[in-house]
């Protein structure tokens, strides 16, 4: 299983390094692929991540007594979303007006590239010690993971153009098979894995929403619903 799990990392970290040569996502109005991608992702996250996060709650309700809070791993799926949110609003802000991306200063652009590293990195852990266990288990995280690292390298493109083609693509690589060794040799506490778990699901709903929602991009809203529609059969039919 370690192999299948080691094969699945490098097919992640493979998305950063080659994703540019899928030039017919470039198109404006957005491919109908990438639209489908993203309804990919959010498909997974909904019928099987959200799910995953009340098994991570009673996690978290066995080792801690934070009886004031009675959802924790819900409001750290909601603080990531505002994290991830406001880190993007940081990033465009910072964009000179009327620039459509490539121009951001060294530390905005690092910062923007260590919490994609981070996010990945914890994808990397989570191929070996997800939840749900077993080769399909594994398929389903990485097919899901895989389209949504399309999405996500897309909007990096975009956004840091040269910066990102020569050191961020080779960084977010890098860290998937970091965080899959690490997993390899250690295994975190299970309740802190339940909030990093968490964190993680609010960043995709966000990443995911933010590439598909701004009227610039044009997306393609059947192609979008035909891929949430058609992941969403695939997990329950499996």
């Amino acid at each position: 299983m370690i192999m299948a799990t080691l094969l699945g990392a490098l097919l992640l970290s493979s998305v950063h390094l080659f994703g540019e040569r899928l030039t017919f996502l470039r198109a404006i109005p957005r491919s109908r692929w990438l639209s489908a991608a993203g309804g990919v992702s959010v498909g997974y996250v909904f019928v099987h991540l959200l799910p995953e996060l009340g098994e991570h709650q009673e996690t978290l309700e066995r080792s801690l007594s934070l009886g004031f809070l009675e959802h924790h791993v819900y409001i750290a799926a909601l603080v990531g979303l505002v994290l991830f949110y406001g880190l993007e609003r940081m990033v465009r802000e910072e964009r000179p007006r009327g620039s459509k991306g490539g121009v951001h200063r060294a530390g905005v652009f690092w910062l923007h590239v260590t919490s994609f590293a981070l996010y990945n990195g914890l994808i990397g852990y989570l191929l070996v010690h997800r939840e749900t266990e077993g080769v399909r288990g594994l398929f389903l995280f990485v097919a899901a993971l895989s389209l949504h690292f399309v999405v996500n390298d897309h909007g990096l493109r975009q956004e840091h153009r040269q910066a990102y083609h020569r050191f961020a693509r080779w960084l977010l690589a890098a860290v998937v098979l970091a965080g899959w060794a690490l997993a390899v040799v250690t295994r975190i506490d299970e309740s802190f894995l339940a909030v990093l778990f968490a964190l993680l699901a609010g960043g995709i709903v966000l990443n995911v929403l933010k590439e598909e929602l701004p009227e610039e991009r044009r997306s393609r809203f059947w192609a979008f619903a035909v891929g949430a529609a058609g992941y969403t059969a695939l997990l329950l039919l499996i």
